[in-house]
């Protein structure tokens, strides 16, 4: 199997890599490219509901380095996703207070590795990443946790606000962050089941996922700029949830 660090190339490789049930972000296809083979492999992409992007040629030589790749690329994961149903087992086991982080469209992938690394730290049992328009698991993302995607399970989901109510039925607050949040975010009592939502670098949470919050809290900007990188906003409330929890069980 011709394999890269995070590509799989070539009609006969992606095909067989689909067929195994590979964990795979992206299929990436030439554009014009259509011809025998690579329809079987599009036509299986699609049916396992994998996001296609079409690029030019240029780009995939590019993203390749020049090795041969017939035309369509499968981008792997460094790491297999986990299942939701697994996360919430662990999560939701005896001797545990669920703990999850949700990255409502982050496309940065220095941002999720960071959060990563941090959601690591603070003992999160597992982060939620929609499977469309959010940055999928990379080598930069594994890079930038500092090994913490080994340990910590990422879970990839299709509707968000769907898996927010689904998440609300087990028992789960829903706390998201944002510049208009009712609350400071050392204000809301976050000691309970609790999942924490991060929003969009530059839009923010989107408004459904808004609207899908038990509540929204802010993080009190004192300067000039008018918010914070959106790691760095993350690792302040998750290490809020861990002080509160820390205090309320002394």
């Amino acid at each position: 199997m011709a394999e890269s660090e995070e590509f799989i190339m070539g009609r006969n490789s992606v095909m067989e890599a689909l067929k195994s049930g590979r964990p795979i972000n992206k299929i990436f296809v030439a554009k014009g490219e259509r011809q025998g083979s690579i329809r079987e492999v599009i036509a299986l992409a699609r049916e396992k509901r994998l996001v296609i992007q079409e690029v030019e040629m240029s780009k995939m030589d590019g993203m390749t380095n020049g090795q041969k790749h017939q035309g369509i690329v499968a981008s792997i994961p460094p790491v297999a996703y986990a299942e939701l149903d697994d996360i919430l087992a662990k999560a939701t086991s005896p001797d545990q207070t669920p703990f999850l982080v949700l990255l409502d469209e982050l496309e940065d992938p220095h941002n999720v590795g960071a959060i990563l690394r941090t959601s690591d730290a603070a003992g999160v049992h597992g982060v939620l990443m929609p499977k469309r328009r959010s940055c999928s698991l990379s080598s930069t993302v594994a890079k930038t946790s500092a090994g913490a995607v080994e340990y910590v399970p990422v879970a990839r989901i299709g509707n968000v606000s769907q898996t927010l109510e689904e998440l609300k039925k087990t028992g789960m607050w829903i706390v998201g962050a944002d510049m208009d949040g009712e609350k400071n975010y050392y204000e809301a009592d976050l000691t309970g089941p609790i999942v924490v939502v991060v929003g969009n670098e530059g839009k923010g949470m989107g408004r459904l996922t808004k609207e899908h919050c038990d509540f929204v809290v802010r993080i009190p900007m004192l300067g000039k700029i008018s918010s914070l990188n959106a790691s760095v906003a993350c690792s302040l409330l998750l290490y809020e949830v861990v002080r509160q929890r820390e205090m309320k069980n002394k």
